[in-house]
C-alpha cells in the first residue's frame, strides 16, 4: 500500500511536467516545422487552458510561459529555416497539397506584410508556412521578430488564458476534460477532412 501510494504521489508530480512537455512540443512542432501544419493548434491551446484551471497542480503563469516560448522559437525557426534555405526548401515539398497550402500561405504574406506573421497564428495551417516564406523572402530580420513575439503572446498566451476564464463558467467547470477532448478531436477530424479535400480545389488550366 505504501509503495502504490509513493507511485501515485511521484506520478501526481510529474504529472504537471509532462503536461507542459506535450504541449509545448506541440506548438513548437506545429509553427516551426513543416510536417506539423495538421496539428489543432488553437484547439489545444484552449483546451489547454482548460485543463489548467481543473487540475490544481498545474501552474498557469508556466504554462502560459511555456506556450509563449513554444510559440515563439517555432517560428524563429521557420524563419532561419526561409532565410538559409531559402525557396528551394518550400519547394521540395512535391504534394500538390502542400504546394497548395504554400502558395496560398505566400500570398497571404505578399498581401499583409508584417500583420502576416501576426494574423497568420489564427489561421491553421498559414501560421505554419508563413515563417519560412518570410524568411525566404528575406524579410528584415528585426520586424520579423517584432510580428513574432506580438504574435506569441496574442495567440499562444491569449488563446490559452481564454480556455483558463472561460473554465469559471459554472456549465464548463464540470466538464473541462470532456469539452477539451471534444475541441481537439473535432479540430483533427476537420483538419484531416480538408486536408483530403484540397487537391479536388485546384484550378482549371486554360
Amino acid at each position: 500500500m505504501e509503495l502504490a501510494a509513493s507511485f501515485d504521489a511521484q506520478l501526481s508530480t510529474l504529472a504537471p511536467f509532462i503536461f507542459y512537455l506535450v504541449i509545448g512540443a506541440i506548438v513548437f512542432i506545429e509553427t516551426g516545422l513543416l510536417f506539423g501544419f495538421f496539428l489543432p493548434g488553437d484547439s489545444i491551446l484552449f483546451s489547454a487552458g482548460l485543463v489548467a484551471a481543473a487540475h490544481g497542480n498545474i501552474n498557469i503563469v508556466i504554462l502560459v510561459s511555456i506556450i509563449f516560448l513554444a510559440a515563439f522559437f517555432g517560428d524563429q525557426v521557420g524563419f532561419v529555416i526561409g532565410r538559409v534555405v531559402g525557396r528551394p526548401y518550400l519547394d521540395k515539398k512535391q504534394s500538390p497539397r502542400m504546394q497548395r497550402m504554400i502558395v496560398n500561405a505566400e500570398s497571404f504574406y505578399e498581401k499583409k506584410g508584417w500583420w502576416a506573421v501576426v494574423a497568420a497564428r489564427f489561421f491553421p495551417w498559414i501560421r505554419t508556412f508563413v515563417p519560412p516564406i518570410a524568411g525566404a523572402a528575406k524579410m528584415n530580420y528585426y520586424r520579423f521578430l517584432s510580428a513574432n513575439i506580438l504574435g506569441a503572446l496574442l495567440w499562444g498566451v491569449g488563446i490559452t488564458l481564454a480556455g483558463y476564464y472561460a473554465a469559471t463558467l459554472p456549465w464548463v467547470k464540470g466538464s473541462s476534460y470532456a469539452i477539451a477532448a471534444f475541441f481537439i478531436g473535432a479540430s483533427l477530424i476537420s483538419a484531416l477532412v480538408n486536408y483530403r479535400r484540397r487537391p479536388q480545389q485546384r484550378p482549371n488550366k486554360s
